[in-house]
């Protein structure tokens, strides 16, 4: 269905499950479409407060997780193209995650922008937000919200 709806289809992931389900749900789409499948992830930076009654102290900076991200890009980028999408493109890079989505969305428009339901880490979520909801609310593109199948226990 070359040519239809969904021209490019931009899937941010995180390495979780649920960024594990949007991947393939965007291949799955990409194929069906014939669309172009871009591949991002952004590795969270860690702020760093300081009272602004303390004297300057020269911090030292977080580890970045840039390296860890790059390999879940690459991975997906290969696991695309094995699955038969034939226009694949990886992007990582490093910050605040929502921001660095919208911009990046902004600046490279999307017909449809994946995700996962939940990602990595629940107490970031519960202290920066959802990412999947600021996505919702504030992408200028549809955006997919995909939950991983569940699982049924037996028994």
């Amino acid at each position: 269905m070359a040519g239809g709806r969904f021209q490019r289809i931009t899937v941010a992931i995180d390495g979780s499950t649920n960024g594990a389900a949007a991947l393939d749900c965007a291949i799955e789409l990409a194929k069906q479409y014939g669309s172009d499948l871009v591949v991002l992830s952004i590795a969270p930076i860690a702020p760093v407060y300081v009272s602004s009654t303390e004297p300057y102290v020269p911090a030292p900076l977080p580890n970045s997780e840039l390296l860890r991200y790059r390999v879940f890009v690459e991975a997906a980028v290969k696991k695309a193209e094995g699955a038969g999408v034939t226009s694949v493109t990886g992007l990582c890079d490093e910050g605040v995650v929502v921001d660095e989505i919208l911009s990046h969305l902004e600046r490279h428009p999307t017909d449809l922008l994946v995700v996962g339901s939940r990602g990595r880490s629940a107490a970031r979520r519960l202290l920066l937000g959802s990412v999947s909801t600021a996505m919702v609310t504030h992408a200028p593109c549809p955006v997919l919200v995909v939950r991983p199948v569940p699982t049924t226990g037996s028994g």
